[in-house]
């Protein structure tokens, strides 16, 4: 009865067709004007803005031919040593004096560079093929240095030739010194074995760490040079480190990888 009577009073009432209609209060248009505004910035922003972003991977500070192992052709006795590691080599310069059982010979450099490591000590029984000694291949003290970064197969395709790289050294703290400013260089075409990276930095234990994770692609980077610092090479900060940099180190890179439109990412 009562819904009866109030319908009835509603069809009395005047239909109040002279007052304004208000279809919304002024904080609605305000709410409604910045949703707008900020849904077309983000339109725009997705269409012309881009979006950088990085991939991070264990390095190593070499020079672009690498290393080799030196094995011994004979067996015997060490009874000599006769260079030091860090030691700079012309190629056929004896690093080893060995008794055989056919009288004292040598085992020396194959080819010129630094002697990196030695792997005998004096009185020591070799064999034959046995590693002996590691030396990196460079000709020149002047030669520069590179970094060989170890990257995750799956992030090498989207790396772009002359990348930017940024290398926090484990000589060299970041929080001191910055990072090594580089370029990529080449990026490697197929992934690499234990062995053709112990190969290539002449020691099996980096071998093993770079590939722990599975088979990496060698990415070179050179690193940009500076006449302005000690190192000789570009820092983030001013000088970098007071010292020079030594092949062999070990760091971190993080390689800038072609920036993207936002909208990319939506597109198939």
């Amino acid at each position: 009865m009562q819904f009866r009577q109030q319908a009835l009073a509603k069809l009395q009432s005047p239909e109040e067709l002279d007052l304004p209609v208000r279809f919304a209060r002024p904080q609605g248009w305000l709410a409604l004007s910045v949703t707008v505004v900020v849904m077309a910035a983000a339109s725009v922003w997705a269409m012309t803005g881009s979006v950088s972003s990085t991939v991070s991977a264990s390095a190593i500070l070499t020079h672009a031919e690498g290393s080799y192992v030196l094995q011994s052709p004979v067996a015997g006795q060490v009874t000599a040593v006769l260079a030091q590691e860090g030691e700079r080599l012309a190629a056929g310069s004896p690093v080893l004096k060995v008794r055989t059982a056919d009288g004292d010979t040598y085992v020396r450099a194959v080819s010129a560079g630094r002697l990196t490591e030695l792997a005998t000590t004096i009185g020591q029984i070799i064999s034959t093929g046995a590693n002996v000694a590691a030396v990196e291949n460079v000709a020149r003290a002047s030669d520069p240095l590179y970094a060989t970064v170890y990257v995750p197969a799956q992030n090498a395709s989207s790396i772009p030739a002359d990348a930017a790289v940024d290398l926090t050294v484990q000589t060299a703290p970041a929080q001191q010194y910055g990072v090594l400013r580089g370029r990529v260089k080449s990026v490697g075409r197929a992934a690499q074995t234990e062995a053709q990276i112990s190969a290539f930095l002449g020691d099996s234990q980096l071998g093993e760490q770079f590939t722990k994770d599975g088979r990496p692609v060698a990415v070179l980077v050179s690193l940009d040079r500076s006449s302005g610092t000690e190192s000789g090479y570009t820092w983030s900060s001013a000088d970098g480190p007071p010292y020079k940099l030594t092949s062999m180190t070990l760091a971190t890179a993080s390689i800038r990888l072609a920036d993207q439109r936002p909208v990319d990412w939506l597109l198939p």
